[in-house]
């Protein structure tokens, strides 16, 4: 194996996808519904159509409705939980704030 081939192997094999979305379910518990959008040409007629995914993501930084996520995949959660959440990319104000700020 060339020294190449050695370094190169480790770093394509930690590489995980990532995808920045919108929560827009925080029912459960530890767990936010993820909405991610891409755009797309259509393949006969190249207009560009708007494509959604949804994501369920293990939370442990208590997400609200409305923040925007970075997420990362990760092991298997459970049945349906295969991603986590990286960071808040931006946040949205509590409505107690916003209630402080009109007033």
């Amino acid at each position: 194996m060339s020294e190449t081939q050695a370094t190169a192997a480790p770093n394509r094999r930690n590489r995980r996808k990532e995808e920045v979305g919108i929560v827009v379910s925080n029912r459960m518990t530890r767990s936010v519904v993820v909405e991610v959008e891409r755009l797309v040409p259509h393949p006969r007629y190249r207009r560009v159509l708007k494509r959604r995914a949804r994501f369920m993501a293990h939370d442990e930084k208590g997400c609200q409705i409305g923040d925007k996520v970075r997420i990362v995949e990760s092991r298997p959660m459970s049945a349906s939980k295969r991603w986590r959440i990286l960071e808040v990319v931006k946040g949205i104000k509590p409505v107690s704030e916003i209630k402080e700020d009109i007033l």
